[in-house]
């Protein structure tokens, strides 16, 4: 059994392999190595590949750390599109199909020549190439080699299999000794590789049993017959079929056995393990006692060969998804043994008596009635928390996978408590000896980086979403260990909410809801999607420019701003959903909801907080200008960390905001100038739009959530688009009459320059882009004009004192008579006038005399004591008993001409 080594890659894709790896990883290039690369895992420079057969790159800390990662897993985009990349041609008609096996699966093409042909598949309009390879029965079998993830399936049967195996075409299975029976082709094919007979069955339910009854009579001999050894994949699917194939198998009189590459199960299968030069005679003796240890007939048995195997007095092990503890007692043992040698007749000899003693005097107790496995460790940086994540198998229960704190895998009574909390009926009445030493796998564990957000990671430049994420155009799954391999990096959120359905097939994905949005909304509706577009680049825009602009969607009652928002949010996966109330929250709430998201919307729904009487209500507290912050990025609340020092956390703000209200917004300068503001009505609302309105609502969220996907994939295109047209409409802004304040010229062009991106996401009709992009330089120019105005309550008030300055006989105008241009107000005296005629003041004197202070139609001059006009006029006549006084205390403005 000689191991064959893996086959040279073609040589521009080792060359391109090459030229990444030297870049991503900071190689060295030594003799036939590439070394001293920065590992991921440890960041020390131990990381090193061959560079004849660039398949694995390894961390030469085999005890520390030992990071492995393929180059296919690494640079997907190297191992895709085959055909088009190894184009056929009638003296090779297979060479996609070659460069496949050769490079993405390390098979030798000499030794498999013949057995396989390069074909095609088809399906919804899409196409691709495939290996397909002939069974025993004549039945085909392919593997679509181009993008297999666009048809959903990454195989195709033609015709049925059930019964039979694939094995290569020139191998007589009459003169093995033992045969392999593996589930997938490239499996059975590194097998052979490897120097061994070796099947391929197609499916682990699949038992052969047409070909081993034709094989069993062409060697009538059962003492001559090869033994079967069951090689199925390292899954809880594989395995349960290994344990009922075999005896089945052993039932028709074959002697059997099993093969697997762990002992509890794991993720690599044959062809894994040849490209990492793992098939050699010594990893094939422990493959084979864990095929062993999978047969054992019951736990006693299966401790048997542990200690055998091992010669460990002491051990845990698991058997039927439960844990046990074997403890050898080795006096017991040796006086067992001298007995059982010297009177059991039918000992042969020292091995059986050896065998009898451990079984008699061998202790096996059962620890806890499930078996669980830590996958890897996971810690928030932020919060300097961490937590140990484990897999928990029962025996008649689904897998569950869940946190454990260091004080809970500390402590045996800790532990049970966990373990119940997770795993209903789960117990441990084990030690706490016995944990520790059940545990001691912790130290060898991978470390999964965290973010307690949802969304898009700066860090490693990938969207990380509940159950997809997005990276470098390419779309990842959660795997079965409940986090993301991208790239290099392993990553997972912590975070549950918001809980986004992302529908990854685009073949799903329909645009008619393009013309809904059009017909219901029209300009509006495209300023609010180009916005939209937009939150799903917010960070990178904050990166560009340094700021991201507000949307607010305010006007009547009815006329849809809910519905509008609602379906923008199905573009996202999010469902039944509109935003949160930020006067009905809590201040740590409101921190929450800004900090849970990265790259997208972060909606605020804030109604008109006037009652009936249009007196304000209790619950309007919630301060517009507390958001200026979140404008560039910057933290929104300051969070202090649990510790014995001075640190604290404040997280970023790394999403968009979004405000929908009855009323408009009422805040400072700074935050106006901040936020691009439709208004909204119902004067052009018709049966056509109110059809198109309830499209949008019944738009089933599978069919438009890849929108997200499609938009992201596109990242590229998408900003280098934004960018081009930001610039562009910035400058087209900066000439405009109308329009003079640098931030609003920035915040407008921003969304026109996500407004012209839209076209490389979904077919938008270029005359709706053209009037949108008119339309928001028309929210431009109204920005404009409204920060030219003072503030409302400024404007009521000055109403108010025209008004009662009219009304009252001698005025409430202090200034010198010859001062026309000067309004002298002394607001005693003022709010005794509003009383007198019974007005109301829609503020206090304290609030209104902050806000006057930046007016701009009647700019503060001063305070000062003035001789007051009112006082000579009213005093004109009366005695000195009934005078008013001569001088007033007042705040003098100026009226602009």
């Amino acid at each position: 059994m000689t191991g064959i080594p893996l086959t040279t890659m073609s040589e521009h894709v080792r060359a391109e392999a090459l030229r990444r790896l030297v870049q991503d990883f900071d190689f060295k290039e030594r003799e036939k190595y590439l070394q001293q690369g920065l590992c991921p895992d440890c960041n020390k420079r131990e990381m090193y590949i061959s560079t004849e057969r660039p398949y694995l790159i390894k961390c030469g800390r085999e005890n520390k750390c030992g990071k492995e990662i393929t180059v296919r897993s690494l640079y997907p985009d190297l191992f895709e599109n085959w055909s088009r990349r190894f184009e056929s041609t009638p003296q090779n008609p297979h060479a996609a199909a070659d460069a496949y096996l050769r490079d993405a699966r390390g098979l030798d093409l000499v030794a498999f020549k013949g057995c396989y042909t390069q074909e095609s598949f088809a399906r919804d309009g899409m196409g691709s190439a495939t290996v397909r390879f002939t069974l025993a029965n004549g039945k085909k079998w392919e593997r679509i080699i181009d993008e297999p993830e666009r048809f959903d399936q990454k195989a195709n049967f033609i015709g049925s299999y059930a019964g039979y195996w694939w094995e290569s075409p020139g191998m007589d299975l009459r003169k093995a000794d033992k045969i392999f029976i593996t589930e997938g082709i490239f499996n059975a094919m590194s097998l052979v590789q490897a120097g061994l007979y070796a099947v391929a069955t197609l499916s682990s339910n699949n038992y052969p049993s047409m070909l081993l009854s034709m094989l069993a009579d062409a060697i009538p001999d059962p003492k001559k017959r090869p033994r079967l050894i069951w090689a199925f994949d390292d899954d809880r699917a594989g395995r349960s079929h290994i344990v009922k194939f075999a005896k089945r198998a052993a039932e028709d009189g074959w002697e059997v056995s099993a093969a697997l590459p762990t002992e509890n199960g794991g993720h690599l299968d044959w062809n894994d393990l040849l490209q990492r030069d793992r098939l050699t005679p010594k990893d094939w003796k422990q493959y084979r006692h864990n095929g062993r240890l999978l047969l054992a007939d019951s736990p006693s048995a299966k401790a048997l060969l542990i200690y055998q195997h091992t010669e460990r007095t002491s051990f845990h092990f698991n058997y039927g998804f439960r844990t046990y503890w074997f403890q050898l007692d080795f006096n017991k043992y040796m006086s067992a043994f001298e007995r059982i040698l010297e009177y059991d007749a039918k000992c042969a000899n020292e091995e059986d008596a050896r065998r009898k003693a451990i079984k008699e005097t061998g202790m096996i107790e059962e620890i806890s009635n499930c078996e669980f496995r830590p996958l890897y460790f996971q810690r928030s940086e932020p919060t300097d928390e961490s937590w140990y994540y484990l897999r928990v198998n029962m025996p008649h229960a689904p897998a569950i996978k869940g946190t454990f704190t260091a004080n809970q895998l500390a402590s045996s009574a800790e532990f049970k408590k966990r373990l119940l909390h997770i795993a209903k009926g789960g117990t441990y009445t084990g030690s706490t000896k016995q944990l520790d030493t059940l545990l001691r796998s912790l130290q060898m564990i991978k470390e999964v980086k965290t973010q307690n957000f949802i969304g898009y990671n700066k860090e490693f430049c990938a969207w990380i979403m509940n159950g997809a994420a997005v990276s470098g155009g390419q779309v990842f799954h959660l795997n079965d260990e409940d986090y993301f391999e991208i790239q290099k990096a392993s990553v997972k959120s912590l975070s549950l909410t918001p809980s986004l359905v992302i529908n990854t097939d685009l073949s799903q994905f329909t645009t008619g809801w393009l013309n809904d949005i059009w017909a219901a909304f029209g300009v509006k509706g495209y300023t609010a999607l180009a916005f939209w577009l937009g939150s799903l680049f917010a960070e990178q825009a904050r990166e560009m420019h340094k700021s991201f602009p507000f949307l607010e969607i305010h006007g009547e009652p009815g006329a849809g701003k809910s519905t509008l928002i609602e379906f923008l949010w199905k573009l996202c996966g999010r469902e039944e959903y509109e935003g949160f109330d930020p006067s009905n929250s809590t201040s740590a709430a409101r921190g929450r909801n800004f900090s849970q998201v990265a790259n997208l919307p972060v909606v605020l729904i804030e109604g008109d907080r006037n009652n009936s009487n249009d007196k304000p209500s209790k619950l309007r507290t919630f301060d517009y200008d507390e958001l200026k912050p979140l404008y560039n990025g910057r933290a929104s609340r300051a969070l202090g960390i649990k510790t014995n020092n001075n640190e604290t956390y404040e997280p970023p703000f790394r999403a968009a905001l979004l405000f929908a209200q009855n009323a408009a917004i009422d805040a400072s300068e700074a935050m106006m100038s901040r936020v691009v503001s439709m208004f909204t009505d119902k004067s052009n609302q018709t049966d056509i739009t109110q059809a198109a309105a309830e499209r949008l609502e019944q738009m089933p969220m599978s069919d438009v959530s890849g929108f997200f996907i499609e938009a992201t994939q596109k990242e590229a295109a998408v900003l280098q688009e934004y960018d081009h047209h930001y610039r562009k409409a910035m400058a087209d802004m900066a000439i405009h009459a109308d329009i003079r304040h640098r931030r609003v010229i920035k915040t407008h062009s921003q969304v026109i320059g996500f407004l012209m991106a839209l076209a490389q996401v979904v077919p938008v009709h270029p005359s709706h882009i053209e009037q949108t992009r008119n339309y928001i330089f028309t929210l431009a120019a109204e920005r404009q004009r409204a920060l030219s105005l003072d503030h409302p309550l400024v404007q009521e008030f000055w109403e108010l004192f025209d008004y009662l300055n009219d009304q009252e006989q001698h005025g409430i105008n202090h200034a010198p008579v010859d001062k026309v241009d000067e309004v002298a107000i002394n607001f005693n005296h003022f709010e005794e006038v509003a009383n007198t005629y019974r007005q109301r003041l829609p503020f206090t004197l304290s609030e209104i005399k902050k806000l006057l202070k930046s007016g701009r139609e009647r700019e503060f001059v001063r305070t000062a004591s003035v001789r007051s006009s009112v006082s000579d006029s009213y005093n004109t006549g009366k005695s000195k008993e009934m005078r008013k006084p001569e001088f007033y205390h007042c705040w003098i403005f100026r009226i602009k001409a």
